[in-house]
């Protein structure tokens, strides 16, 4: 295989969970300039919607699509769309998570139902968009999934205890689901994003806060949605193919490992 076709995305069925907004709709964006068919599929179906929009203006093949992570019924549609529209599905990003509306507060402020939606939507949500994609992947004998994580696991951040929590579980659930599937042709693998400007951090953080972030990083300065889009893209081009099970850091150094 040469170099240039190692990370050759071109042509490639790319779902983009939590694609209408924030980090989701660069990943959306940036996979369509590489080439591969992309869809959008976020809960906000009108700014999924316009991220495809806003792609086809600029020549790429992509589709909106309405889409709740935490719904089996949501997620099969979702899976069955990108089969009729693109005819295979070759990556799944699973991206979408509940974490910007959550206040910042004690454990012990924490309410239940909350914390059942987070998981719902962090967990459950994983769970059941790996196992809609999985049997066409398995089928064509190859496929790549990357599950969005977060640094906060490796920091022990405070005061989104359900959130950390969640997130610390996509780990282990990508390296248990790499040795389910792995036979299959398929790689599961994981990425822990440092704090991120993305529009909804920004809109909910206030300007100390987000100046803090970037202290105590190798690289000195914030991190932006850009900043993940290599180590994603990595992860589901053909250049990973015997990485399995794996967890990439992406924060500027803040936490090494």
């Amino acid at each position: 295989m040469s170099p240039s076709a190692r990370f050759d995305l071109s042509g490639q069925s790319v779902i983009v969970t939590g694609g209408g907004k924030g980090i989701g709709k660069v990943y959306a964006r940036e996979f369509a300039r590489a080439g591969a068919r992309v869809v959008a599929a976020d809960i906000d179906g009108e700014a999924a919607g316009e991220v495809a929009s806003a792609i086809r203006a600029e020549g790429g093949t992509c589709f909106g699509l309405t889409t709740d992570v935490s719904d089996a019924a949501s997620v099969a549609t979702m899976a069955r769309a990108t089969l009729e529209n693109f005819g295979r599905i070759d990556v799944l990003i699973n991206n979408a998570s509940l974490m910007s509306a959550l206040p910042r507060r004690s454990f012990l402020e924490i309410p239940e139902d909350e914390w059942d939606a987070v998981m719902s939507v962090n967990l459950k949500g994983l769970f059941l968009c790996c196992r809609a994609v999985v049997p066409s992947m398995r089928d064509q004998g190859r496929g790549k999934i990357v599950n969005i994580s977060s640094s906060r696991v490796w920091e022990g951040v405070p005061n989104r205890l359900h959130y950390t929590t969640s997130k610390a579980g996509v780990i282990g659930f990508t390296r248990a689901m790499a040795h389910e599937v792995g036979s299959m042709g398929i790689t599961v693998n994981a990425v822990t994003p440092g704090y991120t400007l993305s529009e909804s951090q920004v809109a909910s953080s206030t300007g100390n806060y987000l100046a803090a972030q970037a202290e105590g990083r190798a690289m000195g300065r914030p991190q932006h949605p850009e900043d993940l889009v290599g180590a994603v893209m990595f992860l589901s081009s053909p250049a990973s193919d015997y990485m399995s099970g794996q967890t990439v850091n992406v924060d500027g150094g803040k936490a090494m490992h």
